[in-house]
């Protein structure tokens, strides 16, 4: 096949490429340049992208006498990614970046590219597996390291992303074992740190950094029953399940710390209480979408539904869950209450937790399984404490 390989800079991606080039494939390496600022290095072990890994994706495409490129896809992810993480923030939602990279920029912009340009398939250093059904069809299962598993960020793929998609270490038992591989290779990246926080904040203060793109509204922080316990600078600086930096000098009556449990765009007030206030039983979720074949038994009620497992965070637990299909809705151009940001077409995702998960936000994403296989995603929109399937 004709390999398109994904290659970050890290050692990941740099064994991704080695295997593919082992396998007899042809293979391209190419580095995505995102930053639209070309003098960004690399802060610490944070971000990706910068000019020091592209150099290092460059020295390693040498070491395997490989075609090395490198695609100014900038513009693109100003847009889709980081101008969309602006709008959540500030409609009060927790965005994942990475979900949306995946989505738009590495599986959607870059796969596009690929295919239009002749390669079969694009390689990527994910630890996750791609699995053929009975029928041919394919899935996306966890890759066999489940402390580096990278199934949940990659929950955004569809079935026909997934027939040209190539994870060659997704089956790899753990990340020692590719260190020691590039160690063996003589890769310069061998021993590199992982990247992370969002890579486009690379000193990782999201505070500071939306304090410049968003006009901050000093506002009251309030607890449930609604007594003012103090005063914020702007909302949309806060997450839900936020502990520290709350700013609030009077203790809570039990003497317990107190944490963000919502947060209202519309009158710029922060809502504090106690950690047991966090707690979430179900979840509506929009923007769905299915990694491969819809599961056939997936009904619209909660009778019908189907049993799974539902995990909310990239290294979150998955919890047994039940899962369900709402009604198909038009976009809603309004504020609702509960609903800081209008809905996007599509068809809703209700899920029910037999254990209450704790500190989960609107702009969350909410990746399904049944075992080591990835249904689907969505995006959360609304929470609620008590099941709705009762």
């Amino acid at each position: 096949m004709r390999i398109l390989a994904a290659m970050s800079g890290g050692v990941d991606s740099a064994v991704a490429a080695a295997r593919a080039v082992d396998a007899g494939h042809e293979v391209v390496g190419v580095h995505l340049a995102l930053s639209r600022m070309p003098g960004t290095l690399r802060t610490g072990s944070r971000g990706c992208c910068t000019i020091e890994d592209s150099r290092d994706a460059h020295r390693v495409a040498g070491m395997l006498d490989i075609p090395f490129y490198v695609w100014d896809f900038s513009e693109r992810f100003k847009e889709d990614i980081v101008d969309d993480f602006i709008a959540e923030y500030a409609s009060g939602r927790t965005p994942n970046p990475c979900m949306r990279c995946n989505e738009r920029i590495k599986f959607a912009a870059l796969l596009d590219r690929a295919l239009a340009l002749g390669f079969d398939a694009i390689a990527t250093g994910h630890y996750a597996e791609v699995v053929r059904d009975v029928d041919g069809n394919p899935e996306l299962h966890r890759g066999e390291d489940l402390a580096k598993d990278q199934s949940y960020v990659l929950g955004v793929l569809t079935g026909d992303q997934l027939e040209h998609c190539y994870f060659p270490i997704g089956a790899t038992a753990s990340k020692a074992e590719v260190r020691a591989e590039a160690s063996d290779r003589g890769f310069p990246v061998a021993n590199k740190p992982d990247s992370y926080d969002i890579c486009f904040i690379p000193d990782g203060d999201t505070k500071a950094w939306l304090s410049d793109k968003i006009p901050m509204r000093p506002g009251l922080i309030k607890d449930a029953e609604g007594e003012v316990l103090g005063e914020h600078d702007g909302a949309m600086t806060f997450t839900i399940g936020q502990r520290k930096g709350l700013g609030i000098s009077k203790p809570a009556s039990d003497g317990r710390p107190r944490y963000v449990t919502e947060l209202d765009p519309a009158t710029n007030t922060v809502t504090v209480g106690s950690r047991a206030d966090l707690a979430v039983r179900h979840l509506t979720g929009i923007r769905t979408t299915w990694c491969g074949q819809a599961p056939s038994d997936m009904g619209t009620s909660a009778a019908a539904g189907i049993d799974c497992e539902v995990q909310v965070r990239a290294h979150g637990e998955p919890v047994p869950a039940r899962a369900w299909l709402g009604d198909f809705i038009s976009e809603v151009p309004e504020h609702e209450a509960n609903v800081p940001v209008a809905r996007p077409a599509g068809q809703l995702m209700h899920v029910d937790v037999d254990e209450a998960l704790s500190g989960v936000a609107p702009g969350q994403t909410m990746v399904i399984y049944r075992g080591a296989r990835v249904l689907g995603q969505a995006t959360i929109d609304v929470t609620a404490k008590d099941r709705l399937g009762v």
